[in-house]
């Protein structure tokens, strides 16, 4: 018995990433090159799947991740990298998002995080932008940075240093896909996956690539982000719709005034964001609508007025963002991956036996990844999982809808 997955991919193409990670294509590599450790194939080179790997690597699994283009080519590399410890709370990603900020810090003691990837604890202000207000006068005040010196006011701290923090989001992927595949053998193949092949008795048997190539499986992870609504299985039990979202990124000229201070804006009718970086860069976001997602990553383009919409509200909000004085580094768009019910859907995949699917992570993909990771990793090797209880994640929970 197959199952089609239908997932449109470019044709095969290899891309070095970080120069230290060994890529191979689907026509170089074989099952029989796995160890005899229960085998597991994760498709998706995002943050999910990168961190599933990881842990699942970590634990003994002989792991093969397989991606369509890049490693965090996608939302992982493009998005803003904020984590908090208590935003979730009262709803159900509350544990889901305390176990995770939690094992951000404990992955940026292990990798060195600050310098690998840029981790650090930072303050988070809400205020409002409106061309209306005095200017603030030059000078922190108690709540704001002396950067921020645009047209704003109710200025308040929503986000302390125990409570909120960043990454880069692409540094953080590649770090740890780096540290997979050289401490815990973690193979990477960049090729179009094609299908599943699944057993007489609906088990997993192995994952089928372009060209034919078949890798044999154990267990098998659709970490597939906003793509998995291009995958029958998937598409046929809940549905994912991806959420188009803009950013650019800012270099400014006096990148040592800027302060470790998020801001979170109501600007006109929208709300965006702004990040300041320790790589001395300024991401800057909002601007977001459902929209249709491309078969391929790399056709996503950011819409013109959206971007430019970005680059008012950044020179708006500081004399240190605006064009002449910060260099725009980067104008771009990612697709947010989105649920039903606004809830990640984590768990085996029903009438599939050793199929998993990690996705519907929405704007806190990069913050929830590692506990997904490490809960999808205890489901597969031992049953359940200790770090979370993933019942309300479970994509079962789409048929017992459809029942009743």
């Amino acid at each position: 018995m197959k199952l089609v997955l239908g997932v449109p991919r470019p044709p095969l193409t290899v891309f070095f990433q970080r120069n230290r990670i060994p890529i191979t294509t689907a026509n170089s590599i074989s099952s029989s090159s796995m160890d005899p450790e229960k085998r597991v194939v994760v498709c998706g080179g995002g943050v999910i799947g990168v961190c599933t790997a990881y842990f699942l690597s970590k634990k003994g699994a002989a792991v093969t991740l397989v991606e369509m283009s890049d490693v965090a080519c996608a939302a992982s590399g493009k998005a803003g990298g904020f984590l908090a410890l208590d935003w979730c709370d009262g709803g159900p990603m509350e544990p889901l998002a305390r176990a995770s900020f939690n094992l951000h810090r404990s992955l940026s003691e292990e990798l060195d995080g600050p310098r690998s990837y840029g981790y650090r604890p930072l303050t988070t202000l809400s205020l409002s932008v409106s061309e209306s207000v005095r200017n603030n006068p030059s000078g922190a005040t108690s709540t704001l940075p002396s950067w921020v010196n645009g047209p704003v006011s109710g200025a308040r701290t929503i986000g302390s240093l125990d409570t909120t923090a960043q990454v880069h989001p692409q540094l953080f992927t590649r770090t740890l896909i780096d540290r997979a595949v050289e401490k815990h053998g973690v193979k990477v193949v960049i090729g179009k996956l094609e299908r599943l092949e699944v057993e007489e008795g609906g088990g997993v048997g192995s994952v089928v690539l372009d060209g034919g190539r078949s890798l044999d499986a154990d267990a098998v992870v659709l970490a597939l982000g906003p793509w998995s609504c291009k995958v029958e299985v998937l598409s046929s039990l809940f549905r994912v719709y991806g959420v188009k979202a803009h950013s650019i990124v800012l270099e400014p000229r006096e990148a040592n005034s800027i302060t470790p201070h998020a801001l979170f804006l109501s600007y006109n009718s929208f709300d965006p964001e702004v990040y300041p970086r320790p790589t001395g860069e300024v991401y800057v976001c909002g601007m977001s609508k459902e929209e249709e997602v491309p078969n391929d990553p790399q056709e996503i383009r950011g819409n013109p007025e959206s971007i430019e919409m970005l680059k008012t509200v950044a020179r708006t909000v500081s004399s240190h963002l605006g064009e002449g004085v910060a260099r725009v580094k980067a104008e771009q768009a990612c697709f947010l991956p989105c649920t039903e019910d606004g809830v990640p859907i984590i768990g085996e995949v029903p009438g599939i036996k050793g199929c998993y699917v990690a996705t519907g992570h929405s704007c806190w993909g990069i913050l929830n990844a590692p506990a997904t990771g490490a809960a999808v990793a205890d489901l597969i090797l031992h049953g359940s999982s200790t770090i979370l209880d993933l019942k309300r994640f479970s994509p079962a929970r789409f048929l017992r809808r459809r029942k009743a």
